[in-house]
């Protein structure tokens, strides 16, 4: 059995700070859109009287450095301040989709830049800060080439250049780290990508191989950092720290079709995917975003954390999930109000309405994840 130790608490709280631009030119921002920006001290304590101390929050790189070299920390200190001032661990997100307009992402300077960014953030952290640092450096970079790089559904809109930009993203995510690990030798780094699973349907005849080549590509990113692909762009196995694992009731489905629904004989148990994600790579994982919409919160939550409870009595070394978003929060295309979270949006007040049926799940799963508590934090492997 694995007994997690890397976080405060074995569930967190995931805040949707996407700063994207859409087809359309718009620049989303998230943390904004859902008031998270100016309730921040209060969405942290109301994480705390759920039982919550560990979160993943965001810096908006587009705010912060809006002139080359120049960092505005005006947007982020709010936030570094009141986890601090809450006792509030948190997991920083340093690039979730976003970047400053005058920056060319296919360019060596995004790399270059990616990089003095992300050191003069981990800076800032130890100035203001003395407990052990979390990064994310690039959020969803397997899914990110594909939306981004392959389909044009958002910046930078690229059709056919999935694999250049993820590579991409995998050079600016090394060079992030080593830039990060110069200020703060012990920081460690969530590489978060999606899990998934795509089967060719077994009802009928279908293409096996052409399916699991598919289902294999969600290991390139990783792969890359750690060096077992394209070493070309300098991967090595310490860039691989903790694995992050976004996880919905969509990510599995038949190649070319529909949706792999739950109850279906298809369906992959959770608890084998992780399985062969910490074989394959032998690190920590971290159920890093996972929640469903509307009353079916709680049943996801239930099944979710039933997996992990298998995988860790196997000895899958799993060190939280990550209830994400945690609140609320207006679709990126449509801006409809998405019942994702266990806060609604905030009042004048910055109160938030509970969703009683994740609340009480979660508290079940609390206690029945108790066991694990306390829990200590570990230097870098």
């Amino acid at each position: 059995m694995h007994h997690p130790n890397l976080f405060d608490s074995f569930f967190l709280g995931g805040f949707e700070c996407s700063t994207h631009r859409r087809g359309d030119g718009r620049r989303l921002d998230l943390l904004a859109a859902t008031g998270h920006d100016r309730w921040v001290a209060e969405d942290y304590a109301a994480l705390r009287r759920h039982g919550i101390r560990t979160a993943r929050d965001g810096l908006r790189w587009h705010l912060i450095e809006r002139v080359p070299g120049e960092y505005d920390w005006s947007s982020f200190l709010p936030q570094l301040r009141a986890a601090n001032a809450s006792g509030t661990q948190v997991i920083w997100d340093l690039c979730h989709y976003g970047w400053p307009d005058d920056l060319d992402i296919w360019r060596p300077r995004f790399v270059e830049r990616f990089a003095r960014f992300a050191a003069a953030a981990a800076r800032l952290v130890r100035e203001e800060s003395d407990v052990q640092a979390y990064y994310s450096p690039i959020n969803e970079m397997s899914f990110w080439a594909w939306a981004g790089g392959d389909h044009g559904i958002f910046n930078p809109l690229g059709r056919g250049r999935g694999a250049e930009l993820k590579q991409q993203l995998v050079r600016a995510s090394i060079a992030a780290i080593e830039a990060i690990r110069e200020v703060d030798p012990q920081a460690r780094f969530v590489q978060v990508d999606p899990a998934i699973h795509i089967s060719a349907r077994s009802d009928r005849p279908g293409p096996q191989r052409e399916a699991e080549n598919a289902r294999q590509a969600q290991f390139e990113a990783w792969d890359m950092l750690c060096g077992k692909a394209w070493p070309g762009l300098g991967g090595k196995p310490e860039y691989l720290d903790i694995v992050g694992i976004n996880y919905y009731s969509d990510n599995q489905w038949y190649l070319g079709g529909p949706t792999i629904e739950r109850e279906h004989p298809d369906y992959r148990p959770f608890q084998g995917i992780l399985a062969e994600i910490h074989t394959r790579y032998g690190r920590p994982l971290l159920i890093a975003e996972t929640g469903a919409e509307g009353d079916l919160r709680g049943d996801w939550l239930r099944y979710v954390s039933e997996q992990v409870g298998i995988a860790l009595q196997r000895g899958v070394a799993i060190e939280g999930i990550c209830l994400y978003p945690v609140l609320d929060y207006p679709g990126w295309d449509d801006e409809r109000h998405c019942p994702t979270g266990l806060f609604g949006f905030a009042d004048a007040n910055g109160v938030r309405d509970v969703h009683a049926g994740l609340a009480d799940e979660l508290k079940l799963q609390q206690t029945r994840f108790a066991a694990f508590e306390p829990r200590r934090h570990v230097a870098p492997a």
